[in-house]
């Protein structure tokens, strides 16, 4: 039976390697964890507190404090997954770029879910505008710049890797106000980012969150929220009911929201 050959350790390396090329959203997110995802599990994502400083008189500095744990717990909350036909497996893993191109089209889709539940994340955010009716760009450009003063009162150093995810009608407005990449750099352009504000990186994305009336656009730290995810399951399998090869995966995936400061959320529509 031609699906007892299917490499589903390959495939499964092959799938979170697409996307990690495709989720733009995802890809500016804290992801140290990646590899403990499994489906059901928790993640515990370490963190600390601040030591006290305080001013030396060249007397007893007294006992060391204890400096409290500020570890949360990430959820492995998130199931997607594909289950699609193929006339042969073999026959498909032996044409050139046949496999290939079933599993990016599998995998631009799962992507997409990752994509939009980081984005979902953005209407439980902590900090954010009021809503917004963008109509120029001195509107796009007041509204950025009250986010990034935002972090800046929060001790956020916007040279800190802080990303701008924008919706395309806002970068259309805001984008004369944009430094330009450097000449031909694909790679930059490839994962989304199409110009820089004010030292941050400006990324365009059709996935943002939208509440019906406003698009919530996230201006953020790439540490701001956490993710963990994996390709928990790729298998080939043979349906009973059909003569046919299908195959399966299951995608598992959470994300959190874990420094509140560091994200601000423009809530806006256009004008």
């Amino acid at each position: 039976m031609a699906y007892t050959n299917f490499k589903a350790t390959v495939w499964s390396k092959f799938i979170q390697r697409e996307l990690e090329k495709k989720c733009r959203l995802v890809e500016d997110c804290w992801k140290q964890f990646e590899g403990e995802a499994k489906q059901g599990k928790q993640v515990k994502i370490l963190g600390v507190g601040s030591p006290t400083i305080g001013t030396y008189t060249g007397s007893s500095i007294g006992t060391p404090e204890t400096v409290s744990d500020t570890s949360v717990m990430l959820d492995i909350d998130q199931a997607k997954f594909f289950n699609f036909m193929v006339d042969d497996v073999d026959k498909a893993q032996s044409v050139p770029g046949l496999m290939e191109t079933l599993m990016k089209e599998a995998t631009s889709k799962m992507a997409q879910t990752r994509d939009a539940y980081v984005a979902s994340l953005a209407a439980d955010a902590t900090y954010t505008s009021a809503s917004l009716a963008i109509e120029t760009a001195a509107d796009a450009k007041a509204a950025l710049d009250a986010a990034l003063l935002a972090l800046r009162e929060k001790d956020v150093d916007l040279e800190d890797n802080v990303v701008i995810n924008v919706a395309p009608f806002f970068y259309q407005l805001l984008r004369d106000n944009l430094v330009a990449l450097k000449t031909d750099n694909d790679d930059l352009i490839a994962h989304g980012i199409v110009g820089l504000y004010d030292n941050c990186r400006v990324k365009l994305s059709n996935n943002l969150y939208s509440d019906g009336t406003d698009t919530y656009m996230m201006v953020r730290t790439d540490r701001a929220i956490a993710f963990a995810g994996a390709i928990d399951q790729v298998e080939a399998y043979r349906p009973e009911t059909l003569f046919s090869d299908a195959m399966k995966g299951l995608n598992v995936y959470g994300a959190k929201i874990v420094r509140p400061k560091e994200l601000y959320v423009i809530k806006a529509h256009k004008g």
